[in-house]
């Protein structure tokens, strides 16, 4: 069974930075393709960033500079380094992975932070 376990939010000031992890299992990790998204209070979830099984990265244009994806295939881990954190960074953060034609979520890691 697949599952995608998030980890690593918390409550930030502005200007600082986390490490967000996406630990994935039931999957063949090396081949599969998976995203970070947000989703704020009373916003449409919404893409961060993405990372191919090749290592092609991604990023939606208000993350770009400021936000790093990354992988660590024999971890079976995805990471998100999010650093010059903003306000409008709040947000809930989930992983996203698409295997054999079925979409997988992980149950989310909030992000706050502060002015």
């Amino acid at each position: 069974q697949v599952q995608l376990v998030e980890s690593g939010g918390g409550l930030v000031q502005a200007g600082g930075s986390l490490r967000l992890s996406c630990a994935a299992s039931g999957v063949i990790f090396s081949i599969t393709d998976v995203a970070w998204y947000r989703q704020a209070p009373g916003k449409q979830r919404e893409l961060v960033a993405g990372i191919t099984s090749g290592g092609r990265t991604n990023y939606a244009d208000s993350v770009k500079g400021r936000f790093t994806i990354s992988r660590d295939n024999p971890k079976k881990t995805v990471y998100l380094q999010l650093n010059l954190l903003k306000p409008e960074d709040t947000a809930v953060y989930y992983c996203y992975t698409m295997y054999y034609s079925r979409a997988y979520w992980g149950q989310g890691t909030q992000v706050t932070v502060s002015s």
